[in-house]
């Protein structure tokens, strides 16, 4: 049975990835659904070298179609902060209200060419014979100037798109789908899958 285990435990990450993936006629399903609980230390130095990690990590487990992302916010004007360590960052259980904020202080005063920021997200797949893939998807945008939006997780009531006059917080869940990171990152990586299947 072609089913693929997507290495989060992140329910509204899963939501996401099986409405992008839904059509692909295989079950996906999440490391608690697996049954699957190990301790992966992400000490790569790329959001491809973490993604890779916790996948193969995984597939060891299961030996079959394994997923796994790694993603998170770089803002141009903090040399990229905090990218790969955006889950961690100011802490391991800092609320995102606290890191949103903190992001929002540190560009006090930095004009609107100079808050440039992305969401970016790899997927790494490893497939039953061990061949590894990573696709990256971004989402370019501002950091606002305030907190917007209840929709979305994490950074995104900060990143402000300017074509859609939104911050990702403010789409729908169809909107942010079809523009998101991990959409593009995981629209990429289907067409893998489907070569594979």
């Amino acid at each position: 049975m072609n089913r693929i285990v997507f290495a989060t435990g992140n329910e509204n990450k899963m939501k996401e990835i099986r409405e992008i993936l839904g059509d692909l006629n295989t079950e996906i399903i999440s490391l608690k659904q697996a049954g699957i609980d190990v301790e992966i230390i992400e000490d790569g130095k790329s959001f491809e070298e973490n993604a890779l990690i916790k996948a193969r990590a995984i597939w060891k487990e299961t030996k079959g179609i394994v997923l796994a992302d790694d993603s998170g916010l770089e803002v141009d004007y903090l040399n990229g902060e905090p990218g790969i360590y955006s889950a961690r960052y100011l802490g391991e259980d800092t609320s995102y209200d606290i890191k949103n904020k903190a992001i929002i202080d540190r560009l006090e005063g930095v004009p609107d060419e100079k808050r440039t920021a992305r969401f970016v997200c790899v997927i790494a797949a490893v497939f039953p014979d061990g061949t590894e893939l990573t696709t990256r998807g971004t989402i370019e945008g501002i950091i606002g100037y305030e907190q917007k939006g209840d929709n979305g997780f994490g950074y995104d009531p900060i990143v402000y798109v300017p074509e859609l006059k939104k911050t990702t917080a403010e789409l729908s869940m169809e909107e942010k789908n079809e523009i998101s990171h991990r959409g593009n990152a995981l629209r990429k990586m289907k067409k893998n899958i489907i070569k594979y299947l």
